[in-house]
């Protein structure tokens, strides 16, 4: 009884004093996360621990959190970690994921696949994150009236999930895990070279940290548009015109076919365009 009640003690003090100390960090500062929040909150942590793989980088930097960049339409778009270094500015999108992870840059969305045990496999789709980032380079782009070329797009997966299979093609993405996040953005470092002094590191903080600080009502008025985007695709039952449908298991482009034999011969159907390496196939009623 004794050693337990010991043990208690040693873990509620480790505890307290993790508290203080996270309480004292610029992260806490500027997001007013809770230590609860960070601990239990999936999204919260994956940002709070890739600005704490980056605390190591040298030079001079900043870091914003959450940020809402406003769009045309009037709506806004999410930001999750931005760090603004001499090299550059850089746009993480943090992704708390386990299982595998496949895709490539282009495909609409990745599939992640999570083990259920006795060689079972469940599949779920998610939108393409390298889109989703470069909607945000865009935004910020504009929103800072700055060159192409002084932002880097960082996909960052936690380190639960295993990168199983990522096709990069055009060079202007990072896709990584998060325990991989320092050395790569020290290598952009290094290839980059000084691009922004830190006179204009503080001007685009300035610029940017209020766009961190909005009402509770523009957060719920956020979320509650990109939840009738999902909805929308989620409840569409024919495909839009001139829009592609992809594959809900791998992710590939869906692609009208044609029985040749069997009780359906000269029947149409959608088939995955990754056959035979995937086989999914879908009737051309319940699109």
């Amino acid at each position: 009884m004794g050693l337990l009640l010991l043990i208690f003690v040693v873990i509620g003090i480790f505890l307290l004093i993790s508290k203080i100390l996270y309480e004292k960090s610029d992260y806490y500062k500027q997001t007013h996360n809770s230590f609860l929040a960070v601990q239990f909150d999936k999204g919260i942590k994956g940002e709070f621990l890739i600005w704490k793989y980056l605390q190591k980088l040298s030079g001079y930097k900043k870091y914003l959190f959450n940020c809402y960049l406003p769009k045309d339409n009037g709506e806004t778009t999410e930001l999750d970690v931005i760090l603004l270094h001499e090299s550059g500015i850089y746009v993480f999108e943090s992704k708390n994921f386990s299982g595998w992870i496949f895709g490539t840059e282009t495909q609409q969305y990745w599939t992640q696949t999570l083990p259920r045990g006795r060689g079972k496999s469940q599949k779920e789709r998610f939108f393409n994150p390298i889109i989703q980032n470069k909607v945000h380079l865009k935004w910020l782009s504009k929103y800072l009236n700055k060159e192409c070329n002084q932002f880097y797009s960082y996909i960052v997966f936690s380190n639960r999930c295993t990168l199983k299979d990522i096709t990069l093609t055009s060079g202007q993405h990072h896709v990584i895990n998060r325990y991989n996040v320092l050395q790569s953005v020290r290598e952009n470092i290094q290839e980059a070279g000084q691009k922004l002094t830190s006179e204009e590191i503080d001007q685009i903080y300035t610029n940017l940290q209020p766009l961190t600080q909005i009402s509770e009502a523009q957060k719920l008025a956020h979320i509650e548009n990109v939840q009738k985007k999902k909805e929308s695709k989620n409840t569409c039952n024919r495909e839009p015109q001139g829009e592609e449908i992809f594959c809900p298991r791998c992710g590939g482009k869906l692609v009208l076919r044609t029985a040749t034999k069997g009780a359906n011969a000269g029947g149409k159907f959608w088939g995955c365009s990754n056959y035979p390496k995937c086989k999914y196939i879908k009737n051309i009623e319940s699109l």
